[in-house]
């Protein structure tokens, strides 16, 4: 069904379009109007419409998107933060994109970077000349670097001549193994090098032997440099914390177990193992009977036998989650109705307690059913939502205008506030109304795998609702003007 926005609740409207240019004037546009009557029930009004072809509303979008991709993303990045002397990446820089003082490397940020350059090479062939040394140069730091030639395992960081430092200490977290292995398998699907899968193919199974519980599911998260699962203190009413990232020591967290289910299925992608492919499903189901819980929202930490901690909502992580879910069902080969439910009560719970209704974006947590604690914007959780509502909308929009209506405003916010429009690149963070108080772009745990893999997957996905015959359309005077409109296509 066609819905029109207005006064109505449900409308059937026949449009006649003519053809008209997204570069004409507003004044030519809106010359080439027609009649759209909608009738309701004892109903009837007559309004004046502007006549867009949808095809190419959606492609004007993807085509901002892209800008945005190569001009504040890949070219700030890349090759500026390739470390030729010591190898790896580097990740601090000042707004203006001169290096500041180093925290060494990071088994997340250096992982990450892999990915990206290897993503790229898949999706944007122009520039695969360019990305493939780069691929090349972060799967060598993984693996001669990075990874303990003694212990096996990659480092949870070290410093910038590759050396253990006090800063990351000598042990291994989850999430950053995560990561590591992450970036090798993508490296193998962009060159089909060998050394890259190898790498990745080690990496699973270091985590396996070492870390996964057999008895309650999932994986304990840190451990030591050999290998050994570090465990709570039980007398101790306080509880020690990972080294920069703030993880309880001891007890497992959301944030790792569902990046842990992103990157095997990376590498499932090129590696049909059935030890994958069961831990792939056990940490699905975790993540969706364990992890989420109605009305959408996820706890964040865990006792090793999986009794929740009370903490607060991170609306960015029901968002990611809710993509990482579909994806994994998607590599399976498979669709279970109880992970598309999930999936859609993490969006719609964001939606209804973490979206910003007056300025657009979704801030950065609350509480499950309570007003949102703190409101400020965070990018990755910007561009985790751009990627989220257009999902939910390619899904549900025969039923509901209200995703792509959110990620009109969603994107509208990020090219507006979140992007530095002087020196280029994405804030960190933002106040809720878009000001700035804090410039850092870039730092160790702020790389360019968010922004990349949204605006890839909503470029593409927009790109093919171009190609779609059939259209609806919904009018918004808030995205275009009294007179304009925005188009929500549903192929029919």
């Amino acid at each position: 069904m066609t819905r029109l926005r207005g006064n109505l609740v449900l409308g059937i409207a026949t449009v006649f379009s003519v053809f008209c240019c997204l570069q004409a004037s507003r004044s030519e546009i809106r010359s080439q109007t027609k009649e759209v009557r909608e009738v309701t029930e004892g109903y009837q009004t007559t309004r004046q419409a502007e006549a867009y072809q949808p095809s190419d509303y959606y492609l004007h979008v993807a085509d901002e998107m892209e800008t945005t991709l190569q001009h504040d993303v890949l070219s700030v990045w890349f090759p500026r933060s390739i470390d030729n002397e010591n190898g790896g990446f580097y990740s601090n820089f000042t707004r203006d994109w001169k290096p500041a003082k180093s925290d060494g490397k990071f088994s997340v940020f250096q992982g990450r970077m892999v990915w990206v350059a290897s993503q790229i090479v898949m999706k944007r062939p122009e520039l695969k000349t360019q990305f493939l040394p780069i691929i090349e140069h972060g799967v060598k730091f993984l693996s001669d670097v990075l990874w303990d030639s003694q212990y096996g395992g990659f480092f949870w960081g070290l410093d910038d001549q590759g050396k253990v430092s006090q800063q990351y200490t000598d042990g291994k977290h989850l999430y950053g193994m995560s990561f590591g292995l992450y970036g090798a398998a993508a490296a193998y699907q962009a060159t089909k090098n060998l050394k890259a899968l190898e790498l990745a193919q080690k990496a699973f199974r270091w985590m396996d032997e070492h870390a996964h519980d057999a008895k309650n599911g999932g994986y304990f998260e840190w451990l030591t440099r050999d290998g050994q699962i570090v465990r709570a203190k039980p007398a101790s009413a306080s509880v020690e914390a990972i080294p920069l990232a703030g993880f309880p020591v001891g007890y497992k967290s959301m944030n790792t177990h569902i990046h842990l289910l992103e990157s095997f299925t990376e590498l499932y992608e090129v590696w049909k193992d059935e030890t994958l492919r069961r831990r792939i499903v056990e940490l699905l189901e975790i993540i969706r009977d364990k992890i989420c819980v109605e009305p959408g929202a996820m706890n964040l930490y865990f006792t090793p036998d999986w009794r929740a901690i009370p903490d607060h909502d991170s609306y960015g992580h029901d968002l990611e989650t809710a993509y990482l879910m579909l994806e994994a069902e998607e590599v399976l080969g498979r669709h279970d109705p109880k992970t598309e439910a999930m999936a859609r009560l993490l969006v719609d719970h964001a939606l209804a307690y973490g979206w910003d209704g007056t300025y657009g974006g979704f801030y950065r947590d609350g509480t499950t059913t309570g007003p949102p604690e703190d409101m400020r914007k965070e990018w990755w959780v910007q561009f985790e939502g751009l990627n989220a509502l257009l999902w939910m909308h390619e899904k549900y929009g025969k039923q509901t205008d209200s995703y792509f209506k959110a990620f009109q405003k969603q994107w509208q916010f990020i090219k507006e506030k979140q992007i530095d429009h002087q020196f280029g690149g994405v804030y960190d963070t933002v106040e809720r109304d878009g000001t700035v108080n804090d410039y850092t772009k870039a730092r160790i745990w702020k790389e360019a795998y968010h922004d990349t893999r949204a605006l890839l997957n909503v470029t593409g996905r927009l790109r093919r609702f171009a190609q779609s015959k059939n259209w609806s359309l919904v009018w918004s005077d808030e995205f275009n003007g009294k007179a304009g409109s925005a188009i929500d296509e549903v192929d029919r």
